[in-house]
């Protein structure tokens, strides 16, 4: 394959929320191998604003402080978006990068992509080709539309190279290397907190007995919180649950304000569900390796408990990662009650679904990537490396 980079030997890597952090690590890592002959340099576009859960993030990650932060905050989606763009053009005022490296399918990904299209910089799009078919998902658009006008797109499992062929992406473009999630978390497993740590520092030391077990809740998207009915039938459907299995349930910001704005609070209290404020990396992985089952309308937390080989009931009437559903651990229940509670039952009486590892999902995919793009500069690893 020509080589599609000019040979100035740099990339800027960019994240702009927390799902971001946990992919762009391990790359950062593997391509730190190719210096001095490839220069990388971290941009923080900001989207994820939260100063001390970034720096808890970065910390446990053993990510460097970015080099450049765009500090844009919040915002509609349009605003957002236009915001990254215009900040990050300016970012690049006087440089003259090689490519940029976008991570999944945030605002911050198809903004930071259409600004270096436009100036001629070559994209390299990390977990392309994922599709859930609904174009009512934001990142859906955002996925569509970043690998349409990146020049080398990376993929986790072979549907997405299926759906990249047949939108017209050129075949010598794609490249299969698997999960740079799952680098991350085998590479973090054994930091992972303890679940009886994170229950007593949050002042519940007996929350439930070591024989109980525990169920796993993260909730987040529109879809599920910002509709009063949505949002209080799945509070009664997890209480219901809880009836059966104590639930700890991490809290987004948004979906707290949605609980308060709505009055779904006294029925959380009266039940045994544990809320805990948005959880670290580490204290997440903790609790999801001990759990029972999680639920989740997440879709890192998909990939990580197929990973695990934990049960996963998805809160959602599709996936853009089938390959959970096929090999893994993951059962789609959408946002119906009786769904729900049929997929958790099934978990209660017969273990759930235990799945096996997807291929590539071995650890090393951020290497795959960085050995890809090193040969598109036509260098070779740094001795000792």
């Amino acid at each position: 394959m020509e080589h599609i980079f000019q040979p100035s030997h740099s990339i800027i890597c960019i994240v702009g929320a927390r799902p971001n952090f946990m992919k762009i690590a391990p790359i950062m890592a593997a391509l730190s191998q190719f210096k001095p002959a490839l220069e990388v340099t971290l941009l923080h576009t900001g989207q994820h604003y939260d100063v001390a859960m970034n720096a808890q993030y970065f910390e446990a990650l053993g990510i460097s402080a970015p080099d450049m932060n765009l500090e844009v905050g919040s915002g509609t989606h349009a605003s957002q978006t236009a915001e990254v763009m215009c900040r990050f053009e300016a970012a690049l005022e006087g440089k003259n990068p090689s490519a940029i490296l976008v991570v999944g399918d945030v605002n911050s990904t198809i903004a930071c992509a259409l600004v270096a299209t436009k100036k001629g910089i070559p994209v390299i799009h990390v977990e392309a080709g994922l599709r859930s078919f609904d174009r009512a998902m934001p990142e859906e658009i955002n996925r569509v539309l970043t690998d349409q006008i990146s020049d080398l797109l990376f993929t986790t499992e072979p549907s997405g190279k299926d759906n990249l062929l047949r939108e017209g992406i050129a075949e010598e473009r794609i490249h299969f290397v698997g999960n740079v999630m799952i680098d991350t978390l085998r590479r973090n497993l054994a930091r992972a907190i303890p679940t009886r740590k994170i229950v007593t520092d949050a002042g519940s030391p007996h929350f439930f007995r070591d024989d109980d077990g525990y169920a796993v809740l993260t909730m987040h998207r529109p879809s599920n919180v910002d509709d009063a009915q949505t949002l209080g039938q799945l509070i009664a459907t997890v209480v219901t649950i809880s009836a059966q299995i104590p639930v700890i349930f991490p809290v987004h910001p948004r979906t707290k304000s949605m609980i308060e704005k709505f009055g779904f609070g006294k029925l959380l209290e009266s039940s045994r569900i544990l809320l805990l404020p948005p959880m670290g990396y580490l204290e997440m992985l903790g609790l999801m390796r001990g759990a029972k089952v999680v639920l989740t309308d997440s879709g890192g937390i998909q990939e990580e408990t197929t990973a695990l080989g934990v049960p996963c009931i998805t809160l959602r009437n599709n996936t853009e990662r089938p390959i959970t559903v096929e090999e893994g651990t993951n059962t789609v229940a959408g946002n119906d009650p009786a769904q729900i509670l049929a997929a958790f039952n099934d978990v209660m009486a017969t273990g759930g679904k235990r799945g096996r590892i997807p291929h590539f999902w071995d650890g090393q995919a951020s290497h795959r990537i960085a050995g890809i793009i090193a040969s598109q500069f036509g260098i070779a690893r740094a001795e000792g490396s």
